[in-house]
């Protein structure tokens, strides 16, 4: 009889979906790895719990984070996607901003094509004005000409996107209504970014609306294969867990919420170890990911590009370049490059023996010795040491160097994009990442670590335990939580109580509801409450956390203090609440323990390594399940998945959780 106890997160990655599972009598955590699936993503997971020897039907709570949203908005293998505006403004998506995409590049296109072509863009004949105020009503004629257009159409969703329609949703309500027994899929613009700015507001209604159509089925499918009810939740990119209904509605919560969720681990470590400033560095085979955390809390931000058009949605504030370890190595007139093309998990790279023929980040790894050639790793791929070379051989004859010199030319330029990334969320936010603690998973994150903190000036490096999976794991540990923002234009100098308790009012039900639907009860929810605000003259915001009861003068003065923190000053303008954010959230109680990485412990051994600066040297080879001490460079610490690297000149030392300390060695 099923006992359905086993909570399990996962992280379907380019390369490798990740799965980490909990029994939540005894804590005993399970790791593994299968090849990720991008054609058929369901079964892929449905495969990763096998590899955790636990049944479908002793699943409880199953959550997952994917890039599959993303990849399909960025690779545009969209729908037939509709864009419904006020009239006048149906080009807003073709109008864009007046910016080019590369100032330099003439012989580039100066903009992305809008994400809707113009003949599926329709001007309805309504008018609000900035304050919602109704200046030419919708006629029951003007919806009758819209429904005709739509169906003539032929499009499988709808975007909705009426000026001013964050202000009063009147008209975009009493359209969807009408709309939505003729078109599979509908959304509008007041549910997906209340916010002013049109273009911005109207990008981010066509994303989601190309985005449902796959969602709903990638959703649907799962449902079906995995029937847990409240139990089935999907991590979004703000950095929690949320209902599956919810994810259908709104599928741009999805996007790149697998980097989100290391992230949200990420922060949760952090507090437990007391480290005020971390920079989280997660290599997996197809990406690396950083972000900056500040006093355990992640960096958020409004707006992601994809595909160069505008995405506006609060979500952690996650930098991504195209440098796995199955990102593709070229020879250019520039000299190497590494991504953004990726080997995938189908064939992979070289060394993976699938058949890759081209250079990849991780066959230069298995050249330079950091692989381990004679074991499986994770009991399933063999290393290929022959095909690494000669996917490695043509590169190093046209440089004339050996296959050993060009391995560590990949590894310094690797390591020289990864460290730039670095230096994007931290020095142009004025943060000196030098004061920074590296926090490194993901499947190459560990092995690339010592490397990128010996450029960047870094003084310690922590690896945590479940590093290999660590993002199935803020799947795991990550808050059920719900997320609403709102634009309010609320003066400070002549400030409306009302108003502000009205809308606050509004936004905290629209978060609280998804919850409770899941049977959160009301008594376990917390909320959160952020003001974004800015001067009266200015067009950015700034978010400013505050608590109830409310006080004006109190967020005047947290405003003041933070500008002058980023900007160096502060002014004595009018201040104005631009938008309100809300966040419902119920506090993880998934316990952990120390996981079972997935084979026994080996005895210690040495094999030759190659070290930049240094060369080749004979160095320790040590499980990571059994390490005890301090152990001082160079060495490998290695278990089923995952493989740190402690070069010469630093040393590490575990703890009871299984954690890794890297630090510079004593001189």
């Amino acid at each position: 009889m099923s006992d359905a106890s086993w909570d399990i997160g996962t992280d379907i990655g380019g390369t490798f979906t990740d799965i980490l599972a909990v029994h939540v009598g005894t804590q005993e955590t399970r790791i593994a790895k299968v090849p990720s699936r991008p054609a058929a993503p369901v079964r892929a997971m449905l495969e990763a719990i096998a590899a955790v020897g636990v049944a479908q039907t002793d699943v409880r709570r199953f959550i997952h984070g994917t890039t599959r949203v993303t990849n399909a908005l960025v690779e545009e293998r969209l729908p037939k996607v509709a864009l419904i505006a006020t009239a006048g403004f149906e080009d807003v998506l073709e109008v864009a901003r007046y910016r080019r995409e590369d100032l330099y590049r003439l012989d580039i296109p100066p903009k992305p094509k809008p994400l809707v072509p113009h003949e599926l863009c329709f001007g309805l004949r309504e008018r609000l004005d900035h304050t919602g105020a109704v200046l030419e009503p919708l006629a029951e004629a003007e919806i009758a000409r819209a429904i005709a257009w739509l169906k003539a159409s032929g499009a499988q969703s709808v975007a909705i996107c009426l000026l001013h329609a964050y202000a009063n949703p009147v008209h975009e309500r009493m359209l969807a209504e009408a709309l939505a027994p003729h078109v599979p899929h509908l959304c509008v613009s007041h549910d997906i970014n209340p916010e002013a700015r049109e273009y911005e507001r109207a990008s981010s209604t066509a994303f989601n609306a190309a985005a449902m159509p796959i969602a709903v089925e990638y959703l649907s499918e799962l449902e079906q294969k995995l029937p847990l009810g409240p139990g089935l939740q999907v991590f979004h990119s703000a950095g929690a867990m949320v209902p599956v209904p919810a994810a259908k509605r709104r599928p741009l919560v999805m996007a790149a919420s697998g980097p989100a969720a290391g992230v949200s681990a990420s922060a949760r470590m952090a507090r437990e170890l007391g480290r005020s400033r971390v920079l989280t560095f997660d290599m997996g085979g197809t990406t690396t990911d950083v972000c900056l955390i500040v006093d355990g809390q992640a960096e958020m931000t409004d707006t992601r590009m994809i595909g160069g058009r505008p995405l506006r949605q609060p979500m952690l504030a996650v930098h991504s370049i195209g440098a796995g370890g199955g990102s593709v190595v070229k020879l250019g007139p520039g000299g190497l490059t590494v991504g953004p093309e990726s080997a995938g998990s189908e064939p992979g790279p070289a060394c993976y023996g699938r058949g890759g023929t081209r250079p990849t980040i991780t066959d230069a790894n298995a050249i330079l010795g950091y692989l381990d050639p004679e074991v499986k790793l994770g009991d399933t791929i063999a290393l290929d040491m022959a095909a690494a070379e000669a996917a490695v051989a043509p590169m190093a004859q046209q440089l004339g160097l050996g296959i050993t010199e060009t391995a560590l030319g990949i590894l310094r330029v690797a390591n020289a994009a990864m460290g730039r990334a670095l230096r994007r969320v931290t020095v142009e936010r004025g943060v000196d990442g030098r004061d920074c603690t590296l926090l490194a998973f993901g499947g190459g994150g560990p092995m690339h670590a010592a490397g990128l903190a010996e450029l960047y000036g870094l003084r310690e490096i922590i690896v945590p335990a479940a590093s290999s999976a660590f993002s199935a794991l803020g799947c795991l540990t990550a808050d059920f939580s719900f997320l609403q923002q709102r634009t309010v234009r609320l003066p400070l100098t002549d400030f409306a109580p009302v108003t502000f308790a009205e809308r606050l009012a509004q936004l905290t039900e629209d978060a609280t509801t998804p919850l409770i639907a899941n049977d959160v009860p009301a008594a376990e929810i917390t909320i959160e409450h952020v003001a974004l605000m800015r001067y009266a003259a200015q067009s950015d915001s700034t978010p400013i956390a505050f608590a109830l009861p409310f006080d004006p003068a109190v967020l005047e003065a947290d405003f003041h203090a933070r500008h002058r923190t980023l900007y160096g000053y502060a002014t004595g303008e009018p201040c104005v609440i631009e938008s309100l954010r809300v966040q419902a959230r119920r506090a993880s109680t998934t316990p952990m323990a120390r996981p079972d990485v997935g084979r026994p412990a080996r005895p210690p051994r040495s094999r030759d390594c190659v070290f930049p600066d240094v060369g080749r040297v004979a160095t320790a080879i040590l499980p990571r399940e059994t390490l005890t001490g301090t152990v001082t460079g160079p060495a490998i610490i290695e278990d089923a998945w995952s493989t740190v690297i402690v070069p010469p000149g630093w040393q590490a030392r575990g703890d009871e959780a299984g954690n890794l300390f890297l630090t510079r060695s004593a001189a």
